[in-house]
């Protein structure tokens, strides 16, 4: 015979919790990662400019290698270009145009991270492992920094070229604008997106994979070696990144020079008449001149910036944490 069994299980010291009526427990309001617009900005700021900074000398000696149409130091590699930089202007000419880098860098990172961390937010549907979306979000921030990058870029190289005919960063921001027009700060643009969306998407799609697998190696010890697995993900990233991008980086360096120390002035800013002329005078090994110093450049600029960023991250997530807790 069935009977009602209900009644023995129910327990009338158990009631439920009123709940007010706008509680909705499936909805959180969480700024990403525990942190604010602002404070990516910041530690993103902070990342680039220490990136730039300490490994200036090797992008000079980059610049001296690719601008090399008809430049006077006719370099064929790295040893021999950084011998001659010094010969012709000491130890400080690896450094002509670090003012311009300094101007540029931290602004433009933290455009860059900031759109990067929204973009990936809003992309990935919740989902941290979505590779497209962090590629897709890296496309969107370099898009977004090079706007903000590229003039200052133009007036570093140009600086940094040997025989420079401009005194400083403003003499050249001056010269350029009374020679050339405002149009010559965004000559290379254009170029500067096209190889830096692949760079980019290449960049971060590698970052998050490495991160993810350097941290299953080891996961119960991943908090205590988390500089060590940002720092060799951010230097695998950098490195993979920069050689399938060095002919585009190539081209924008000759259009980001040209004109100047006997470098070759072209007609448009067309990619493709650049890249005739320098297969034409140079070969096809021509657009890959400077691929060492670049690849030296951003393995280890790579690993202290993404160290760097991800070190002020957990900085503000700590200061954010113990401002919600309150005072004990």
């Amino acid at each position: 015979m069935a009977t009602d069994a209900s009644p023995k299980f129910q327990n009338t010291d158990f009631r439920p919790v009123p709940q007010p009526p706008d509680f909705h427990p499936e909805i959180t309001v969480e700024p990403h990662d525990g942190l604010h617009f602002w404070q990516f900005m910041i530690a993103g700021s902070i990342a680039g400019s220490i990136e730039h900074m300490a490994m200036f000398p090797v992008d000079t000696v980059k610049t001296h290698m690719q601008a090399l149409g008809s430049c006077p130091i006719r370099s064929v590699g790295v040893r021999h270009a950084l011998r001659s930089i010094l010969k012709s202007e000491g130890p400080m000419g690896l450094y002509r145009g670090i003012g311009a880098m300094g101007l540029g860098a931290g602004p433009a990172h933290a455009v860059y991270f900031s759109v990067y961390e929204f973009c990936k937010k809003s992309l990935s549907g919740g989902n941290p492992n979505n590779s497209a979306a962090h590629a897709a979000s890296g496309v969107f921030a370099t898009v977004a920094s090079d706007a903000v990058f590229t003039p200052m870029d133009m007036v570093k190289q140009r600086l940094q070229l040997a025989n420079s005919p401009y005194k400083g960063v403003w003499d050249c921001v001056s010269r350029v604008l009374r020679e050339d027009g405002f149009r010559a700060f965004y000559a290379s643009y254009r170029t500067t997106v096209l190889m830096n969306a692949p760079f980019t998407a290449v960049h971060f799609a590698t970052y998050e994979a490495a991160k993810r697998a350097l941290t299953g190696v080891s996961p119960e010890s991943a908090s205590d070696e988390r500089l060590v697995v940002h720092a060799t993900a951010g230097a695998a990233a950098g490195s993979l990144a920069a050689a399938v991008t060095t002919p585009l980086d190539v081209v924008k360096t000759q259009l980001q020079c040209q004109g100047v120390c006997g470098c070759d002035r072209f007609k448009s800013d067309s990619i493709r008449d650049v890249i005739k002329t320098i297969v034409e005078k140079d070969g096809y090994k021509g657009l890959v001149r400077g691929w060492t110093p670049r690849m030296l450049f951003h393995a280890p600029a790579a690993a202290i910036c993404w160290s760097t960023y991800e070190a002020g991250k957990s900085f503000f997530q700590d200061l954010n944490s113990r401002s919600s807790s309150g005072p004990t």
